[in-house]
């Protein structure tokens, strides 16, 4: 599983920069370097840019797992760099985002846009699984996640649209309630088809969400 990230426009870039001439830049060795957005290339690539924009970058580092607890160490190891900038550029998803910022007194600028959580289907093709909705279903629908498969986010299908195992709304894409229907049948459990579900309570889990082992 791993956070799908996008690089935001260089414009977006410069315009959350313009604030600051000194630039630290923090990489993720996990997520983004699998998805070419903040790995070792990604940065040095963004360095390149940013002295072309008049910047004075600083340092940079990519840190292993940027969402845990290396990020501390890694500032630790870079503290004098990270004090010579105005500001840290996250190349990281939201969660590292969100680590650097527990850290550090420095203003950290998102390069990033986070869209999903997804797995790697093919090399350099991701896809959504879960939406985290805390109103699982996978038990019945043997593993495919209708809310975030099905264009509709229906959890009760199919809808009267599909057409020969195609969605209405993206004739490329695979109707997810005949994905569904296909994978239950193999496992001899089409009656699971016939299971209502009722209709989701987004009050379940408000957020900000939070969860506390017990």
């Amino acid at each position: 599983m791993k956070s799908i990230t996008r690089q935001k426009s260089l414009e977006q870039i410069e315009r959350g920069l313009s604030d600051w001439a000194r630039v630290f830049i923090v990489g993720c060795g996990t997520c983004t370097t699998a998805t070419m957005t903040g790995g070792l290339e990604q940065v040095l690539e963004m360095k390149e840019q940013l002295e072309k924009m008049d910047k004075w970058v600083s340092g940079w580092t990519v840190i292993p797992v940027a969402c845990d607890e290396m990020t501390a160490v890694s500032i630790e190891e870079h503290g004098r760099a990270i004090a010579d900038a105005g500001c840290v550029l996250a190349m990281t998803c939201a969660l590292g985002v969100h680590r650097l910022n527990q850290y550090l007194e420095r203003p950290v600028v998102p390069a990033l846009d986070t869209l999903f959580i997804g797995v790697e289907e093919t090399p350099g093709c991701f896809r959504e699984v879960c939406g985290q909705c805390g109103e699982c279903v996978l038990g019945e629908t043997a593993g495919i996640c209708p809310v975030v498969t099905c264009h509709k986010g229906l959890v009760n299908g199919p809808c009267g649209g599909t057409n020969r195992g195609k969605c209405e709304v993206d004739k490329e894409r695979d109707c997810a309630w005949s994905l569904i229907y296909a994978r239950l049948k193999a496992q001899g459990r089409l009656q699971a088809m016939r299971n209502y579900q009722p209709p989701r309570n987004h009050h379940r889990m408000p957020r900000p969400r939070v969860t506390r082992l017990v």
